[in-house]
């Protein structure tokens, strides 16, 4: 990791922090939730190589600015957040890889800026459409996703804080497999939390979202009529997916080619939700093919 270096950028309004590591074409890497730019430490030693290998920590999360308001969180905002990062970086075309709630700022990215991006690389985060079905109609990803109504409401920061972050550890560390995370890298984590509104900023991307399981007074996603032709891809994308997640299924790869023309979907059967930490050998090697590197 000593190759990693850090710096910050002032972008739409916040001062984003970023990890990055080597020179050449730009590859940057979105996280989601409730994760730092660390998450994708293999791939910035591995892809740093031969490129400018970029993560930064999303505004609301570890070292980047944590706006309090739900309304800094609407997707424009956050793919106005990677544009203005992306010109900072000085190139205009570049590789983008996300995961989770970065997949689903990625989604949004590379349809309303196709020209800026060479390649999308998605890990286990739903195009909007497929998941907006999934949440309405799919009673197995409904009952999957009801954690999301729990990190919307009010009582989330103490539900997910007390006793060290216990909570929030069992859903996302404690699940990663046998050996994916070790005490000092768990501390990492902790700390990153524990930051001065980093866990309202980073459960305010679910509070703006209208992606979310119906509940008995409200519609939710049930409220949401999505055309594909209204989210269309139009940029080379993979989608990687381990096979295992509990809260996003496989349900959400269906129909995606419909969204996305010029697409390939590589399904990890023994992956849960958390590819980068379970399989970063396996993942580096599949977006080094798919870019060609």
């Amino acid at each position: 990791m000593s190759a990693v270096r850090h710096d910050y950028a002032s972008v739409n309004g916040v001062r984003l922090h970023y990890a990055h590591a080597g020179q050449g074409p730009l590859i940057l890497f979105l996280h989601g939730f409730p994760e730092f730019w660390y998450c994708w430490n293999k791939q910035l030693e591995n892809l740093g190589r031969d490129h400018f290998a970029v993560a930064p920590d999303m505004r609301g999360f570890n070292l980047s600015d944590c706006p309090a308001e739900v309304k800094q969180y609407k997707a424009r905002i956050l793919v106005e957040d990677v544009r203005q990062l992306a010109e900072h970086l000085g190139q205009k075309k570049f590789v983008l890889v996300a995961h989770d709630w970065g997949g689903a700022v990625a989604w949004a990215y590379a349809m309303a800026h196709p020209h800026t991006l060479s390649k999308l690389i998605i890990v286990n985060s739903p195009h909007p459409v497929p998941f907006a079905r999934e949440l309405a109609h799919n009673p197995a990803q409904d009952a999957a996703s009801q954690y999301m109504n729990l990190l919307r409401s009010d009582k989330a920061e103490r539900v997910l804080a007390q006793n060290n972050y216990e909570r929030l550890a069992q859903m996302t560390l404690d699940g990663w497999g046998k050996g994916a995370i070790d005490a000092a890298q768990k501390a990492l984590y902790l700390e990153a939390w524990s930051r001065p509104g980093a866990l309202t900023g980073s459960l305010n991307y679910y509070r703006a979202s209208p992606l979310y399981p119906p509940t008995g007074n409200d519609p939710g996603a049930r409220a949401l009529k999505l055309e594909p032709a209204d989210f269309m891809v139009r940029v080379p994308t993979m989608v990687v997916w381990g096979m295992r997640d509990k809260a996003l299924l496989p349900g959400n790869l269906v129909g995606l080619q419909d969204c996305v023309p010029d697409l390939r979907i590589e399904r990890l059967p023994g992956a849960s939700h958390w590819v980068m930490h379970e399989e970063p050998e396996r993942l580096n090697q599949l977006i080094r093919g798919f870019i060609g590197a």
